[in-house]
């Protein structure tokens, strides 16, 4: 008698390898910094310098407003200031000469007191020289008034000068940062109001941010391994596309939301490549650890049953045996095994259908993928 037929199938090695422990979610990109861009002053919209959708740097003049009123007050206000500075300028000539006047009025007083206490003098020419030096002595308090007030003015005018440089300053909006404008807004010709309606609002996208959740049985270790340096995180778009950018953790939450369990993460990301845009849904990898040393077998290898996922491994004399698996997380076509084989087993990978416990195998190439039709 002649036994069971022998079956070809394919067969693999469990391998062990070092495993990054991931937590793989759904994330949102969002700006990090969003800015409304309006008008400080009052006017007409005269002119525009970017393109709608377009990158600008900051600083880059974005709209021009009619600055001719702002102009014509500035004027007014720095005239107002040349005037402040000559009333102080002869405010003080006032001082010097009535206390020339002052020196000498006082010098009479004096003379005119000794002559008088001797008789010498009359009456009448003491008093009217008291009364000039009172008088003197007064003119200098006026004028000393007069300066201060003239300074006071000064000071308030120069105040009104800067105010009005400032608005002209403010007719020409410059960008605050840079990033990608979105549509415009108001279009020139429009008379727009102080701090009214945006005229366009600014998305800065370099650096930007991913937006995810995890569940909170996390939290721990999340916060345990960011305390010794910014965790790795990885996002791809979710048309499987295999384009990927690299970032870190940025920002852990101050609270688990309680209805959902889950603790908001935030990522950040340079994108000078542009890859991630606002809005955008993407599939987030967080890198908690790495296992060093799990059994890892090809996808393929792992079949599901009414029991539950199993293998058919290979025994030493080219039989095979079904092993119950317990999985663990699927990275590049390959599947963490945490307890069912080990390092150094053997696993058919192609031809499980023809196999039963006990079935004698040969292996044989894995057959190759069909090629792509011309």
């Amino acid at each position: 008698m002649t036994g069971p037929p022998v079956v070809p199938v394919s067969v693999a090695l469990v391998t062990e390898e070092p495993v990054p422990a991931d937590l793989q979610v759904v994330g949102t990109v969002e700006a990090s910094a969003i800015v409304q861009i309006k008008s400080q002053v009052a006017g007409e919209l005269t002119k525009v310098y970017f393109t709608e959708g377009a990158t600008v740097k900051q600083g880059d003049p974005m709209f021009d407003i009619d600055a001719r009123p702002y102009q014509d007050a500035l004027e007014q206000a720095q005239a107002a200031v040349a005037r402040d500075r000559a009333q102080i300028a002869q405010a003080e000539a006032n001082l010097e000469r009535d206390r020339a006047q002052a020196r000498y009025a006082e010098s009479d007083a004096a003379r005119q007191t000794e002559l008088n206490k001797d008789g010498l003098t009359p009456r009448s020419t003491f008093d009217q020289a008291q009364a000039t030096a009172s008088s003197s002595r007064a003119s200098d308090r006026a004028d000393e008034a007069a300066i201060e007030t003239a300074k006071a003015a000064l000071a308030a005018d120069q105040a009104a000068a800067e105010s009005a440089k400032l608005n002209v300053s403010f007719c020409r909006i410059q960008a605050p940062l840079a990033g990608r404008t979105g549509n415009l807004l108001v279009h020139p010709g429009n008379l727009i109001k102080v701090n009214d309606v945006a005229l366009v609002v600014i998305h800065r996208i370099a650096p930007i941010f991913v937006d995810f959740s995890v569940p909170e049985e996390h939290l721990n270790t999340i916060r345990r391994l960011n305390a010794q340096g910014p965790l790795p995180v990885k996002v791809a778009e979710r048309d499987g596309t295999p384009a990927t950018a690299g970032g870190h953790l940025a920002v852990i939450d101050n609270t688990v939301d309680s209805t959902t369990g889950q603790i908001h993460l935030k990522a950040t990301f340079d994108n000078a490549d542009g890859l991630l845009w606002p809005g955008q849904f993407v599939n987030v990898t967080l890198t908690l650890d790495t296992r060093r040393d799990a059994a890892v077998v090809p996808a393929e290898a792992v079949q599901s049953g009414q029991m539950g996922f199993f293998v058919y491994a290979v025994k030493s004399d080219k039989t095979v045996e079904i092993r119950p698996v317990v999985t663990g997380r699927t990275f590049d076509n390959k599947i963490v095994i945490d307890k069912g084989v080990a390092p150094g087993d053997t696993v058919v990978t192609d031809g499980q259908m023809r196999l039963f416990p006990g079935a004698k195998i040969m292996a044989v190439d894995a057959p190759k993928p069909a090629a792509p039709p011309q």
